[in-house]
This record gives structure tokens, sequence and C-alpha cells, in this order.
């Protein structure tokens, strides 16, 4: 099974994506506006979501780093989650506004200065190919920064098709195709989204990580001469590395605390190399008359 391996997230690249980004949409809203371009203020638009999104990754970031304490003793480990969550939600918020404005536009085509959006677009590649490069490193690792790293990688696809619409306006005056490529980003922003969406939803719910099978866990456990059942099993993920696991034990005979504690350090290991379980929580039991069921 494949491990992670944890490293800082460097704050410096992700303040300068947000300078970048900053620079892009507006210039882009400028362009959008003097050149009438649907597409053009579409791509700032999510450029912008961008800026929002980079600028709650930081602080999220910052958060997250933060010590626990007696009134939170998780820290603010899920900051980040809740950041992932909202930046998704954002975009397809923009996404469903930019679909009624291309079919509106669609039906009512007006003449478009391609030179602005094929310059503007441009631009925005090159920028946003930069800040790609600034994040990429950062974002295998961490559920927030790959929501924004998502985010600046749709941007220079965006761009790319943006751009390649501009050429056809200018060579054969296309206007409806600026349209069509504000819809295609549209369509392309809820894809890119729902994945994340449902990925932050489901550990703010605490719902079992994916990559967990309860019943090998239970086999694994069961595995020790000592143990006779295990019950009352709960798995969930705090954030988007740390896995916490409790369970409670049920053992074969009155083993003396010593030896029972050689028993949850030894599954306490087992679990971790096996599962990537950082965390476990394990409550001994000798004799107890209690629900036995797994999942209770």
């Amino acid at each position: 099974m494949s491990k992670h391996h944890h490293h800082e997230v460097s704050g410096k690249n992700l303040f300068i994506t947000i300078v970048l980004n900053i620079i892009i949409t507006i210039a882009q809203i400028i362009g959008g506006i003097f050149s009438g371009s649907l597409a053009l203020l579409s791509d700032a638009m999510h450029n912008f979501s961008d800026v929002v999104a980079l600028f709650i990754s930081y602080f999220a970031n910052r958060l997250a780093s933060r010590p626990n304490s007696e009134n939170q003793t998780f820290g603010y480990k899920r900051a980040e989650i809740l950041a992932t969550l909202f930046n998704a939600s954002v975009l397809i918020g923009i996404a469903i506004f930019l679909i009624i404005e291309a079919f509106h536009k669609f039906y009512h085509p007006e003449a478009i200065n391609s030179i602005w959006v094929i310059g503007l677009g441009t631009l925005s590649i090159i920028l946003n190919t930069a800040s790609v490069l600034l994040v990429k490193d950062d974002a295998h690792d961490n559920m927030n920064i790959r929501a924004a790293y998502l985010h600046l990688l749709t941007d220079v696809m965006t761009s790319v098709a943006v751009v390649m619409g501009g050429v056809l306006m200018y060579y054969f005056g296309l206007f409806w195709i600026d349209s069509l490529i504000s819809l295609l980003i549209a369509l392309y922003l809820i894809w890119a989204s729902v994945g994340l969406l449902k990925e932050s939803s489901a550990i703010l719910m605490q719902f079992t990580p994916k990559e967990i099978d309860i019943e090998k866990v239970v086999a694994l456990i069961k595995e020790e001469e000592e143990i006779e059942g295990v019950h009352h099993i709960h798995v969930w993920r705090l954030d988007d590395h740390r896995i916490h696991f409790e369970a409670h034990l049920d053992f074969k005979e009155d083993l003396k605390l010593s030896e029972s504690n050689r028993v949850v350090k030894l599954l306490e290991q087992k679990l971790h190399d096996n599962f990537e379980i950082e965390h476990t929580t394990l409550q001994c039991e000798y004799n107890i008359n209690d629900d036995k069921r797994v999942i209770v």
C-alpha cells in the first residue's frame, strides 16, 4: 500500500500565485468589457474564483498548522477541508451562472473584438502555467492545495480554448463560438468540482475512508490469539492525511494490564502498517455483556 509523504506547504508559492491571478482577473475583466466577449469574462470569473480559492487555501493552511488546545483538541485540522468544500461549491455556482449567460448570448450574438480575446487569453495561459508549476508539488499531499491546483490547471485549459475561439472569431467572424466556449468552460467546471465536493463532504460526514475494508480490519485484529472478537468500530478521516480508528476488543482471558497493553501496542502497529491508520483508540473488555455488532 502506498504511503503518504508529508511536507510543509509553501506559503510563499501560494502568495505568488495569488498575485498572478489577481493580475489575470483584472486584465480579463477589463478586456471582456471592452471586447464584449462572454468567454473572456467567463475566464475572468474563473480566475477570480482562483483568487478566492487561493486566499482561502493560504489562510486555511496557516490555521491547520496551529497547535491543539483545551478548547480545540483537534486544533484547526479541518479548516482545509472546509475550504475545499467551499471552493468546489463556488465553482459549481459560477458554472451554473455561466451556462445561463452562454445560452442567452447564443441566441443574441454580438460582434466581439477578438484581438482582446487572443491577447488576454495568451496572458492567462502564461501566468496560470507559472502558477500551476508553483503549487504542483504541494498538490500531491494536500487536498486543499489540490483544489487550488485544479482551479489553476483548468484555467490553463480554458484559456487555450478562449484563444482558439478568438482566432476563429478573428479570421471567420464566428461570434457564436464565444458562447460555446463559455458553455464548455462551465460544464468542465462542474465536472472538475464534483469529485472534490464529494471527497470533502465524506470527510466532514466522517464516512469510512474508501480504502479501508472493515472486514479486513476485523480479520487482522482477530489474528491475535488473545482476541476473541472486536465490535463497536468507528473509522474516519480527521483531514486528508490522518485516519482515526476506535473499537472495543473482547479478550478471551482476564489478562493483566501489562499483557493487554502489549496486545494493544501490537495492534496499533499492524493497523498503521496495513491501513495507514495514524491514531488508534482501543477499549479492552473481558466478559462484558454489551452489543457485539461490528458497526453499532
